[in-house]
């Protein structure tokens, strides 16, 4: 990804479609004076002062009018990439912003590519490779609590621990080369220890903050469920009752289901992924085979499983045969159909948390929400924008090759290994460290992370 610093940018800043107010944003050198060469103040303004809004007409070079519109000036560094920013807020119109667009690509501006803005912020030393990614993350949340971890990131808390781990281990760096410098000064047996004493206590730091992960991947990216059973136990009735609407086919004919139906919902504030399932039996159909298959497969992938039973009648080896296939640490299970009856449960259900409903009649399903809840608490806590969380795997593998880097480091000080050898732990734990904040991140991993943002950003 190479980056001109010299080209002025531009972009749409707001989202397709017709709105109210359209936002035009460009960056750079030239901004300002592309902004002069078609903007009329109507207070007859000669210098703007920056970061003021003015109103006034947008106007082609030979005075065609384009559109009225207001416009700002944020001159540098006081700026989102810290170079000199204008937007031009005019209405809403795809016609009217293509051609305000077009007019500063005829002076000289550049089309920007996908999240250069945000990329310009970056270089520019404005935010760190974290505190970038967070932005994205922030807009494309589908919830309160994947907005929460977004924003607790975009404030810089989990960079303000990775700095602070990059400084202590610098520290360590420090000590070792100096003794590698002066071999006549080698460390004393109580300052290895005491360099022993805090690589250790920055692992158990490293450590507590590598557990986040799944709380954190969990509050962003939602719990995925799975809806499992037989046929003709209710699945698909419970994933039209749970989402409101008639999403799947519900048929007293077995087998109706043959593929996983996935949809998406917000259950107080918490996202979801709720995936109907074929059901499980013996059979000869070999569509309906796959399908059984597939949702077998599906059971290792997701947080909780949903095991569905006909709690009006006697569990036969199909409902045993689903629930073989479930991890009891993740399965709740719900017996549906209580409106027709109560049936005894085997003793292998009985450590199962069970929830008896109606999807038919929506009995008991408030129950089993709550249930989903706390058990989405459970996995991911109470941690939020105020708790420093792990929620990208890139972080994760990164932050454990530092962690490791480090319990090598310590290893070499036990040992009484040469200082090269901690010296060259040390600098892999830094380089680790740096490639999630974007000090040492490689060109290909900026490109990756920028190409997923909207252009505009």
């Amino acid at each position: 990804m190479i980056i001109d610093s010299q080209d002025t940018i531009v972009a749409i800043a707001t989202a397709p479609g017709e709105g109210g107010i359209g936002i035009v944003r460009l960056s750079g050198v030239n901004a300002e004076k592309f902004l002069k060469l078609y903007f009329n103040s109507a207070g007859n303004h000669c210098q703007f002062t920056s970061h003021r809004l003015y109103y006034g007409q947008f106007r082609h070079t030979d005075g065609d009018l384009v559109d009225e519109v207001m416009a700002v000036i944020m001159r540098a560094p006081r700026s989102y990439t810290m170079e000199d920013v204008v937007e031009v807020h005019c209405h809403g119109g795809s016609v009217v912003l293509r051609r305000i667009v077009d007019l500063f690509i005829d002076a000289g501006a550049r089309l920007a590519r996908p999240g250069e803005f945000t990329l310009r912020a970056f270089l520019n030393g404005r935010i760190d490779l974290t505190r970038a990614e967070a932005v994205i993350e922030v807009i494309r949340s589908r919830s309160e609590a994947a907005c929460r971890v977004a924003l607790g990131q975009l404030e810089g808390r989990l960079s303000q621990k990775l700095f602070s781990f990059r400084d202590d281990i610098s520290d360590l760096l420090a000590e070792v080369e100096a003794g590698i410098d002066f071999p006549e000064e080698e460390l004393p047996l109580i300052d290895r220890q005491r360099l022993i004493e805090t690589s250790t206590y920055l692992e158990g730091q490293m450590a507590a903050l590598l557990d986040s992960f799944e709380s954190g991947r969990l509050l962003r990216d939602g719990l995925s469920i799975l809806i499992f059973g037989k046929p003709n136990v209710g699945k698909s009735s419970l994933m039209n009752t749970l989402l409101g609407e008639a999403r799947t086919i519900v048929s007293d004919i077995p087998g109706t289901t043959r593929d996983t139906v996935e949809e998406s919902l917000i259950l107080r504030g918490m996202p979801l992924r709720l995936i109907d399932t074929a059901g499980v039996r013996q059979t000869l159909d070999p569509v309906e085979i796959q399908g059984v298959e597939r949702a077998q497969a599906k059971v290792a992938g997701v947080d909780l499983v949903l095991l569905v039973v006909d709690g009006s009648q006697a569990l036969d080896e199909d409902d045993q045969k689903a629930l073989q296939s479930c991890d009891p640490a993740r399965t709740l299970l719900v017996l549906n159909k209580q409106d027709l009856g109560d049936s005894h449960l085997p003793t292998e259900f009985l450590p199962l948390p069970a929830f008896s409903i109606s999807a038919r009649s929506s009995f008991g399903i408030d129950q089993l929400l709550n249930g989903i809840v706390s058990f989405f608490s459970k996995s991911a806590g109470s941690e939020g924008r105020e708790t420093t969380l792990l929620s990208d795997r890139r972080h994760r593998e990164s932050l454990l090759l530092a962690r490791n880097a480090l319990e090598r480091f310590r290893v070499c000080l036990a040992e009484d290994q040469p200082s090269e050898f901690g010296a060259l732990e040390l600098r892999e734990a830094l380089q680790a460290l740096g490639e999630i904040t974007g000090e040492t991140a490689p060109e290909d991993i900026l490109e990756k992370i920028f190409t997923r943002f909207c252009i505009g950003k």
